[in-house]
C-alpha cells in the first residue's frame, strides 16, 4: 500500500510541475541548439577565411598573369623574338611583291 501511495504522490508532482518540466525541457534544448549552432558558425567562419586566402592568392596570380601577357604582347619583345628565335627579318622595298586583284 505504501508504493502505491508513493507512486500517486510522484504522479501528482509531476502533473503539479508539469510546465516547470517542460519548460527545463525547453532550457535544455536550446542550449544544445546554441551550442550546435555555434560550432557551425565556427566551422563556417574558417572555411570562408580559407577561401578568401585562396581568393587573394588567385586574384595576385592574375595580376601577375596580365603583367606577363601586356609584356610579352609588346611589339618590341615579338619582333626580338622574331629575329633572334626564328631568324626573321624585315622586308626592304625590293622584296616587297604586291598582288592586285581583278
Amino acid at each position: 500500500m505504501a508504493a502505491r501511495a508513493l507512486v500517486f504522490d510522484i504522479w501528482q508532482d509531476i502533473v503539479r510541475y508539469s510546465v516547470t518540466y517542460i519548460l527545463l525541457l525547453f532550457v535544455v534544448m536550446s542550449s544544445f541548439s546554441v551550442i550546435y549552432y555555434s560550432h557551425i558558425n565556427r566551422q563556417t567562419t574558417s572555411e570562408l577565411e580559407v577561401l578568401l586566402s585562396q581568393k587573394d592568392d588567385l586574384n595576385i596570380e592574375w595580376r601577375n598573369l596580365l603583367l606577363e601577357q601586356s609584356s610579352l604582347a609588346e611589339h618590341s619583345a615579338i619582333e626580338s623574338k622574331a629575329k633572334n628565335l626564328l631568324d626573321m627579318k624585315r622586308p626592304n622595298g625590293n622584296s616587297e611583291v604586291i598582288v592586285t586583284l581583278e
